[in-house]
């Protein structure tokens, strides 16, 4: 095992609660990683020796981005839709059954190195942990390989089986699929997929099909998470909270009682700001639910309809800008936020144990993410100990 010093870091971030701040800032600092983990952090004149040492000339570290919630596995693409909508055609989720047809059609070599190049953007941006959701194949052999395919790339598998219901159930009762998804379809993705999803919305699933396939999937070993209160106010918040879910995500129209449900059971509100921005929808309220104590993350939502982004960095200046979260708020959202979403202790912090994923940026300070919108700041991503 070799040790690596990163030293003459401008601005390190942390987010370690005990050094008294929300990012536990440190500036003019040092970084040792040892193999895969962080073995120190500190101020730089207090550093220990290492067996190599790489000198960032005041660049600021940050920990890499978790994003917990992206749907990459699939074929094709939507622009069309999109600037239809940019002339004034509301969004409804339709366009996923365009999406469904061009993934089925493909194949798994294409889905393969569509997923890859997905994830080498992220990666070249500073995000080192995604979750990537099935959901555009909607057949049990579907959504098996779109699983098998996230697979290659990351633990943070999501079966989202319960997407919207595909156009060969069209004429029959939607009990037809929900009994697919929550029978053959869970036997045959199980394996393949730490999470279980469901859209629930209006032309997707109503809240009795979403709590018949989330419990079906947390029956198998599945962990809850729940696409919630996008396009209106709706039972999926309160029906997260009600599961146990890990996160709901969307929040967009929010009741009291959702932000009160959220705050008081303590799944994590995922916000998706670069949607509102392709759909020209209202943005959700960070600040609401930050101000009563419900943890937020922040997250792409990267599809090729509603929000065909892998910009975390984008999110943060978004969520800045548009959500009237403070910069620190937003890059805690974006790291420690996602962290807690996947349910992950070992990411989303730069602490002695934690991996060490983190982003070196181009920049003296986190700041500059959201003061420099849409400049690729991140200089080098380490994963894993390793730069990549």
């Amino acid at each position: 095992m070799t040790s690596l010093l990163l030293t003459n870091i401008g601005s390190l971030v942390t987010n370690d609660p005990a050094r008294g701040d929300l990012l536990g800032e440190i500036r003019d600092a040092a970084l040792v990683m040892e193999g895969s983990r962080v073995a120190w952090v500190g101020p730089r004149t207090e550093a220990p020796a290492a067996d190599g040492a790489v000198d960032l000339g005041g660049r600021a570290v940050i920990p890499g981005f978790v994003d917990s919630h992206a749907h990459l596995v699939f074929a094709g693409d939507r622009a069309e839709e999109f600037a239809a909508r940019m002339t004034g055609t509301p969004y409804s989720a339709g366009g996923i059954r365009t999406t469904v047809a061009a993934t089925r059609q493909a194949t798994d070599e294409v889905l393969t190195a569509n997923v890859g190049r997905l994830v080498t953007e992220m990666r070249r941006q500073g995000t080192t942990t995604v979750e990537i959701k099935s959901g555009y194949g909607l057949t049990v052999a579907d959504e098996a390989r779109a699983l098998r395919i996230a697979g290659q790339f990351t633990d943070e598998t999501t079966y989202l089986g319960a997407h919207v219901v595909p156009p060969e159930y069209a004429d029959d009762p939607a009990a037809d699929y929900v009994s697919l998804v929550t029978g053959p379809m869970l036997d045959a993705v199980a394996e393949h997929a730490r999470w279980v999803d469901v859209f629930v919305e209006r032309g997707a699933f109503d809240e009795d099909q979403a709590r018949a396939i989330l419990t079906a999937g947390q029956a198998k070993g599945l962990v809850a998470r729940v696409h919630a209160n996008q396009l209106g106010e709706g039972p999926g918040v309160q029906l997260a909270c009600e599961v146990g879910a890990a996160a709901a995500d969307h929040c967009t129209y929010l009741t009291d009682a959702d932000v009160d449900a959220l705050a008081s059971t303590g799944v994590v509100a995922g916000l998706l700001p670069a949607v509102e921005f392709s759909t020209r929808s209202p943005y959700p309220d960070a600040r609401r639910l930050v101000d009563a104590g419900v943890t937020v993350a922040l997250a792409t939502d990267c599809n090729p309809g509603s929000g065909y982004s892998s910009s975390m960095p984008l999110c943060i200046a978004l969520a800045v800008r548009e959500m009237h979260l403070t910069p620190a708020e937003a890059l805690w959202s974006a790291t420690a936020g996602g962290a807690a979403s996947l349910r992950r202790t070992d990411v989303g912090h730069l602490t002695p144990g934690a991996r060490a994923d983190l982003a070196v940026l181009d920049a003296p300070s986190y700041l500059h993410l959201a003061y420099r919108p849409g400049v690729p700041l991140t200089t080098q991503t380490f994963l894993a100990g390793r730069p990549v």
